[in-house]
């Protein structure tokens, strides 16, 4: 049984088992120093907490480096657009602390929000490129809060890699140009989506799925793949793009996009491409649903 917490949540810094946890910057910077001595080498997992499998992967995968791995919990206000869902996005600190300390984490970041955006700052990032369309243009600004918290995660923690869900592609290829561009001093990594059996990609939002609309979302996986197989074979990518929005509509899905995109720069392809990624996003009730898969020609 998981040994209770060891001091109140509004402390700095304690241990869960071998896990330090940091809430202020003194005990985050000391924290990764002490485990840059030991290690040589840190990891950061950047995270907004309701930790699934997929999270679970991407700490399995720093851990696996050799580094001693840092996670962050954040609910970023900054990604979040007046109608969205801040308010509503699921919180489980307990439940993340475990899984963190299961996989080996070594140092959970729990940062308030007046630390990560203390009054009077007036400094975010503008990001273009990869971060316009599709998720850039239903979420204006989306890509300015998650590249300008990445930046301060990035400066707070020096880690010298971080580990990304490919699920979210275009964050994927925004945060890469932005390390690339700003000659960041770090790799950004990575890591296949990690899914269900039945294909739905993880997501901390599925658990707001009825039981009617799990068993349709699988759906949009499988639209992806036989799209992509289908482009692979030969035919024309309007007419598949087109058939499988059709297909996902007459489900129930409320379409936004459905697309072939150069997979670093997400600028849209009409035919096939070595670097083709099909993209989508749709609605199933109060759930928005992301997903990707390869797509070559």
């Amino acid at each position: 049984m998981r040994p209770a917490r060891l001091l109140p949540s509004r402390c700095a810094c304690t241990m869960v088992r071998a896990m330090l946890i940091a809430r202020t910057l003194p005990h985050l910077r000391d924290a990764c120093a002490s485990l840059r001595r030991s290690a040589g080498s840190l990891a950061l997992v950047p995270t907004m907490g309701a930790l699934h499998a997929g999270h679970r992967a991407l700490v399995r995968a720093g851990v696996a480096s050799g580094a001693a791995t840092v996670a962050s919990i954040f609910v970023n206000p900054l990604q979040f657009g007046p109608s969205e869902d801040l308010a509503r996005y699921p919180r489980d600190e307990d439940g993340d602390l475990a899984a963190l300390e299961a996989e080996g984490c070594a140092l959970a970041w729990l940062p308030a929000v007046d630390v990560m955006y203390p009054a009077g700052e007036a400094t975010t990032i503008s990001v273009a490129g990869p971060a316009e369309r599709w998720e850039g243009e239903a979420r204006p600004g989306h890509f300015r809060g998650v590249a300008t918290v990445c930046a301060k995660l990035f400066g707070q923690v020096r880690p010298d890699r971080a580990y990304f869900g490919e699920k979210d592609w275009q964050q994927l290829q925004v945060v890469i140009r932005m390390a690339s561009d700003l000659l960041l001093p770090l790799d950004i990594i990575g890591i296949e989506t990690v899914r269900e059996p039945d294909g739905l990609a993880l997501s901390s939002r599925n658990r707001f799925l009825t039981a009617e609309e799990r068993a349709i979302a699988p759906a949009l996986n499988l639209a992806l793949r036989r799209s992509a197989g289908r482009i692979a074979s030969g035919e024309p990518v309007a007419q598949v793009l087109s058939n499988a929005r059709a297909g996902l509509e007459a489900k129930g899905f409320e379409v936004n996009y459905f697309a072939l995109v150069d997979g670093p720069t997400l600028a849209p392809l009409t035919s096939a491409s070595a670097s083709g990624r099909l993209i989508a996003a749709a609605r199933l009730g109060t759930v928005r649903l992301l997903d990707n898969v390869a797509a070559p020609g």
